[in-house]
This record gives structure tokens, sequence and C-alpha cells, in this order.
């Protein structure tokens, strides 16, 4: 299944070269410090509090955010995680991709009861759904069906069940 981007062509350089057409520097820089506050703040209550305040993330109750997870940079407002999740360390979640003649924007939605491992990628346009597991080290390119297990790089389903089950 294909990833819920929209797609905007460039002429000229690379996309990446024309971020600044795209998303204001102020913006860039902000968001930037205020990532970088929250990746290194032990303070659950406070990493969130500036993801929705200062962000504009949809943040859901009780929601944790492991050490260095990073947040896109530049569309954090297209980030949703619901209830109860935990992105686990150092994990990245995109919700952009400038490519050399496009870039893509796309929402990620990452249900209620979501356990992210550690060091994984989240890329953009994709549905999570509630009670999905994720395992460390992946790379999620699709949507995950609810109380899935996946992982790995290319994504794989490794059990479906209630996303209960230990990791």
């Amino acid at each position: 299944m294909a990833r819920n981007v929209t797609r905007h062509p460039v002429e000229g350089p690379n996309a990446l070269w024309q971020i600044y057409r795209t998303v204001s520097p102020f913006k860039g820089v902000k968001n930037f410090v205020f990532i970088q506050i929250a990746r290194y703040c032990p303070v659950l209550s406070v990493k969130n509090w500036i993801y929705r305040h200062i962000l504009g993330m949809k943040v859901g109750k009780h929601a944790a955010f492991g050490l260095m997870v990073m947040v896109d940079v530049f569309f954090p407002e297209k980030i949703t995680v619901g209830d109860n999740s935990i992105i686990g360390y150092n994990t990245t979640i995109l919700a952009h991709e400038y490519l050399i003649k496009e870039y893509r924007l796309g929402d990620v939605i990452i249900g209620e009861n979501v356990m992210i491992g550690a060091n994984s990628t989240i890329l953009p346009g994709v549905t999570i759904g509630d009670g999905a597991v994720v395992a460390a080290g992946s790379v999620v390119h699709k949507d995950v069906a609810a109380g899935t297990f996946v992982g790995g790089n290319p994504l794989r389903v490794l059990t479906k069940g209630s996303g209960d089950e230990p990791t």
C-alpha cells in the first residue's frame, strides 16, 4: 500500500535546496531549538507540553517520548501520537521528504497504546493502528494494522495479535 503523501514537483535545483520556499527559516530554527530541548529533557510532561504548545503536534494523554526522539523539524504539526503510546529512544518521525524533483508531505498518525521500539524511523504518510508494536530498528514505510507486531527493513508483519505481547 502506498503511503498517504502529497507530492509537490519542483523545477531547478533539488527540492532540499528550495526548502525555504516551503517553510519559513524562522519556523525551522525555532522548531529545531525546541526539538533539541525536548530530545534531552528527562521530564515527560515538559516534553509533551513543548510538542503540543510550541510545535503544534497532537499528543495524547500519557504519551511518552524516549530520550533523543527526533520529530520532524519542518512539519511537526502533521504528527499525531495517541494516548498511552511510547516512542522509543532515538526514533525519528518524519512528515516530509525532500527529493530531487519533488518534495512530499504526509500526516503521521500513531494510535493509542502503540509501542515504537528504539532507533526506528517512521516515514511520512503512515498510520500505525491502536495497540501495534514496532520492533526496534524498524523503518515504517507503510501503514501498520491495529494490534499487529511488525519489524525490520523492509517492514514485515511478525505476528498478529492484541499488541500486548512482550517484545
